[in-house]
């Protein structure tokens, strides 16, 4: 069975080099075209998938021929003369089936890598994916943390004003607190964005120190997608269940394989001898000519337990393989079913602060804020509507930046095009 490593099609159009400045990196399609050019995890993949194909051939060759000379110390003397040296050459063919079944094995294992480097694909697409909007919703917390904090500092000179008009001085010390907590808050992020920043920069291979650029992007419209049908592209695409099907082949031809062993193999051979002069009896017929002859020749498979071992060991192969098929596809289709109910609850959470209670979180804000410069209320209205403002903003892009994510999960689950533009490999050949 010839195996054939496809081109990685990721793209519409192909890039053989990544990206040379980090900064550039925005959309996630640059991402996954850096990720997937120079990712080194990736390409080790790759070549554990290449080594595999070069054990093919070896796996289905003859053994070497063998070439033998006996060159006798001390002649033999016959009747035609004196034998002088032997010269043998011999073939061992295995018995009828073994080769193929070798090759039939390391085929499916190579297959198996390939799948393997495909899965790679997916899931190094999968962790960029996800780094990602993690990233991005960072940037949206950083964004808004910061106009939070501005529009509180916007109040300091109002509130100073009444302090020395002959206001509380408590509202003024709520204030400063309240802006001491948002720079808290804000420092934080900013730490964290540097550590995802840090690891995006590992998946991408990127061995710069500054600070990736925000991504690109924007919150998703609802998306549902079906359940039943994502299930059967999981059992029909998805690469890790593809890989124990190649394992559960390769442990198949390996049965045959043990099978086999029991049978013998066959050796045909040549011989030549030289003779040399016939000096003692020179007149008899044939005198010094060279004789030549064939040989077969079979070895005796006789340990039989040895054999039958090899059968189990086999047999005992091919059913774990089956089984963690099983165990592996069930694992799939429950990570399905919890991404769906998570996506559901994203597109749930997405709606409702979207459409309803941002309006009136921001409606809030503006009427404590009129109503504290007026004097009909305290600071703490105007401080709590604020970060109730910014507690709803945040949640609505930690819902977008989880709708995304799931989405994607449900997409390397069943192998499809991760938004349309990336897709792990070619078919397989």
């Amino acid at each position: 069975m010839a195996c054939v490593l496809a081109a990685p099609a990721l793209f519409a159009v192909e890039s053989t080099e990544p990206p040379g400045n980090p900064a550039a990196l925005g959309s996630l399609e640059s991402y996954l075209r850096r990720a997937q050019a120079a990712n080194p995890q990736l390409n080790a993949f790759e070549q554990r998938y290449e080594a595999a194909m070069q054990r093919i051939p070896q796996a289905s060759a003859l053994p070497d021929p063998m070439f033998q000379v006996t060159s006798f110390v001390e002649s033999v003397q016959t009747r035609t003369g004196p034998q002088e040296n032997i010269i043998m050459l011999s073939q061992k063919i295995p018995w009828f089936g073994k080769l193929s079944s070798r090759e039939a094995a390391a085929s499916a294992e190579a297959e198996a890598l390939w799948y393997a480097y495909q899965n790679q694909q997916l899931m190094l697409a999968r962790t960029v994916s996800l780094r990602f909007y993690e990233y991005g919703y960072t940037e949206e917390a950083i964004r808004l943390t910061r106009e939070n904090k501005e529009l509180l500092e916007e109040l300091e000179p109002i509130v100073e004003e009444k302090v020395r008009a002959g206001g509380e001085i408590n509202a003024l010390l709520r204030l400063k607190v309240e802006i001491g907590r948002i720079d808290d808050r804000l420092q934080s992020l900013s730490q964290k964005r540097v550590v995802q920043s840090a690891k995006l920069a590992e998946l991408l291979a990127i061995p710069e120190t500054e600070l990736l650029s925000w991504p690109d992007w924007e919150a998703p419209e609802a998306v549902s997608p079906e359940g039943l049908s994502l299930v059967q592209s999981i059992r029909a695409h998805n690469p890790e269940l593809k890989m124990l099907e190649r394992k559960i082949a390769s442990a198949e031809a390996r049965r045959e394989i043990a099978r086999l062993e029991s049978y013998p193999d066959i050796t045909f051979g040549l011989n030549y001898i030289q003779v040399g002069d016939p000096s003692v009896n020179p007149m008899t017929p044939d005198a010094g000519k060279d004789p030549w002859g064939v040989t077969v020749a079979v070895n005796i498979p006789i340990w039989f337990e040895k054999y039958s071992a090899a059968r189990a060991e086999a047999l005992a192969s091919q059913r774990a393989n089956e089984n963690e098929y099983s165990n592996r596809f069930n694992a799939l289709r429950a990570e399905l079913s919890a991404s769906l109910a998570l996506l559901e609850d994203a597109n749930r959470r997405l709606e409702l602060y979207g459409e309803e209670l941002l309006d009136l979180a921001e409606q809030a804000v503006e009427n404590s804020r009129t109503s504290y410069e007026s004097g009909r209320t305290g600071i703490l209205e105007v401080i709590d509507s604020e970060r109730s403002l910014l507690d709803l903003q945040l949640l609505y892009w930690r819902a977008a930046s989880d709708a995304w994510q799931q989405r994607i999960t449900l997409q390397t689950l069943a192998n499809q095009p991760i938004l349309g533009t990336f897709n792990a490999t070619t078919e397989y050949e």
